[in-house]
């Protein structure tokens, strides 16, 4: 520093760039004799390294710390614009914030910066700039420190590593994925006009398969060491894709046994697949793990798309959605994101958030199909088919709800509903036609509702309350849910069977045909289902086959000698029909009669013969 260099801030209102007298001429009287000596004397001896700067932002005095900071010589400094000496004007915010602190119109600017020294090395620094009091000192401007935080830094850097990266496999983890991932979603690639353009991103999401096995069995330190060596053949499989392609990929972690592979710049569905079976490949390799061979496969989701307009969180979707599919799928493998498949899937989730509320909108309605007699064409008894007049969807099938309804037990409270409006519709039926024989009503019943509902009670109210009598009921269950049939199922089917109930076998022959349960069970009826019909076909010109007339026929000649009627259901024509009568079919159901009508159709029907009423 120089012999004349002056003390904290030059007295207020001077003109900006007037000469400056020295301090000893400017020192005011209020002020003690030593003050001046005392602040210059902390100012060259302070191992933080300051300077004073004039309104213009030119140095007026430097300590020694900054000199050495900056690899100079502290006389040298002076008069130097500072912003030039700690790199204040290489973005517009900073060069502005500096300025407003000079022409005071700022309490303070504080920001950090990388800085060379002329010895070739690098140094993080904390710049801070501050007004100079007026009352405390002799002179006017700005205070200048600058802190070397490179320590700071490095210690900060190391944290943020530890932050980041995961303990067990030293990967990124969860919070870094996305950071990498938002960024990479965020920032447009580079796009030279005379290349096509890419800007594609792709994801392999995957987990272990039976990774808790091992940790169970093994011990979590096994598992730690399954997780590390996984991640090193991951690792490899990333490097070697990213090495043939020019690219580089992000290898994480995103916990437990969960792993994600972003490829940033993807080629396409190809390079993601290709990249996804390299995985499988290389994990499906034993593992020699601290004197254990260990055996692993993943399943793997893999999405592909355009950068644009995708976002993290549909990313992530999509990737989970896709993974759920593999496991669904057999594991072992990878799944393509498909977006029909995501569709169906959106739509099943919308069906099922609506599906409670919707019954108790009385959203359902029943349409009844007939069950006609064989022998003389005649209507016999209606099977009641529940549908929901969806305000989204339209009119549904039961196909697109009831295995909806059988999982989150709404079934049990639906299946309640369409029993008491087909008995209450059967009922008033009998009523409107007494000179006709009364229709029978049959309704499908889950096992679930068999389960999880008082069913036996539920029909014996609805019967009472209805009026129905109870010969004029048959429940339809399925074969798999008849045929395991044991404890409480069986307890209520018996139940029911004393009752006078009928209880109907649906689609049999397509589930356990186990036959000998056949003689255990109290079962009225069995619908074949209409796989074996198709085989009959005459009028089309398909040639039928033998081995379904065989098999029809023996089955409604065992289901004779048990004392059991048969229905065929899928009854499309004539022959088929014309068959089925001669092998003995007691009851036919199909669109050769009528499809699924509106109760006001059926009334047509009464007493009428098919020949007569014809397709509805």
């Amino acid at each position: 520093m120089s012999g004349t260099s002056e003390g904290p801030e030059p007295p207020a209102g001077r003109p900006l760039g007037t000469a400056r007298a020295p301090v000893t001429e400017r020192h005011t009287a209020g002020a003690g004799p030593t003050e001046p000596h005392d602040y210059r004397a902390a100012f060259q001896v302070s191992v933080l390294a300051m300077a004073v700067l004039d309104h213009e932002g030119l140095v007026v005095s430097a300590n020694d710390a900054l000199a050495g900071l900056l690899g100079t010589d502290s006389g040298t400094l002076a008069t130097q614009p500072a912003a030039g000496l700690v790199d204040l004007a290489s973005d517009d915010r900073t060069w502005h914030a500096y300025h407003e602190v000079l022409h005071g119109r700022r309490s303070r600017f504080r920001c950090t910066r990388r800085l060379k020294h002329p010895d070739g090395r690098s140094l993080w620094a904390e710049i801070t700039v501050v007004p100079m009091d007026s009352s405390s000192t002799a002179t006017g401007g700005v205070l200048l420190s600058v802190a070397d935080i490179s320590d700071r830094r490095e210690l900060q850097k190391r944290l943020r590593h530890l932050q980041m990266h995961d303990p067990v496999t030293r990967l990124p983890n969860r919070t870094l994925f996305f950071e990498r991932l938002s960024a990479a979603l965020d920032t447009p690639p580079y796009q030279d006009d005379s290349l096509p353009p890419h800007g594609r991103i792709g994801l392999c999401y995957l987990d272990l398969d039976g990774f808790k096995a091992v940790n169970d069995t093994m011990g979590h330190r096994m598992g730690d060491r399954l997780l590390a060596a996984v991640a090193g053949r991951l690792t490899d499989c990333a490097e070697r894709d990213g090495a043939a392609r020019s690219g580089s990929h992000l290898v994480a972690r995103l916990g437990g046994d969960e792993f994600a592979i972003l490829v940033e710049e993807s080629t396409g569905t190809a390079q993601l697949t290709a990249l996804a079976n390299a995985v499988l490949v290389a994990l499906q390799q034993p593992f020699d793990l601290a004197g254990q061979r260990l055996s692993v496969s993943a399943s793997i989701g893999v999405v592909e798309r355009a950068s644009a307009g995708t976002s993290p969180t549909g990313l992530m979707q999509a990737a989970d959605t896709t993974l759920y599919w593999a496991k669904e799928d057999g594991k072992a493998r990878w799944t393509l994101f498909d977006p029909e498949r995501n569709a169906h899937r959106m739509t099943r989730q919308a069906l099922s958030s609506t599906l409670r509320p919707a019954v108790e909108r009385g959203e359902f309605t029943l349409e009844y199909q007939p069950l006609v007699c064989m022998a003389d064409g005649t209507v016999r008894g209606v099977e009641a088919l529940v549908r929901w007049n969806h305000p989204q969807f339209g009119l549904l099938a039961p196909n697109r709800f009831v295995s909806i309804a059988e999982e989150d037990g709404t079934i049990v409270q639906l299946g309640r509903w369409v029993l008491r409006t087909a008995c209450h519709q059967a009922r008033r039926w009998q009523l409107d036609h007494p000179d006709e024989p009364p229709l029978f009503i049959s309704v499908n019943v889950a096992v679930r509702q068999v389960w999880d509902s008082d069913l036996v009670a539920d029909v014996a109210e609805i019967l009472a309350e209805t009026g129905l009598d109870a010969g004029l009921l048959q429940l339809e269950l399925t074969e798999s849910a008849v045929m395991g049939s044991a404890g409480r199922p069986l307890r209520a089917l018996q139940a029911l069977s004393d009752m006078g109930v009928r209880i109907a076998i649906d689609d049999f022959g397509t589930g356990y045909s186990n036959l000998a349960y056949l003689s255990r069970l109290p079962v009225s009826v069995l619908k074949l289902d209409g796989s074996f019909v198709h085989g009959f076909r005459y009028d089309d010109g398909a040639h039928p086959s033998p081995a379904d007339e065989t098999i029809v026929e023996a089955m409604v000649q065992l289901a004779h000698r048990l004392g059991l009627t048969v229905t065929a259901e899928c009854v499309e024509t004539a022959g088929q029909a014309e068959r089925l009568r001669r092998i003995g079919c007691d009851t036919g159901q199909g669109w050769l009669y009528s499809r699924a009508v509106a109760p006001e159709h059926i009334d047509a029907l009464i007493g009428a013969k098919a020949s007569r009423a014809g397709r509805v």
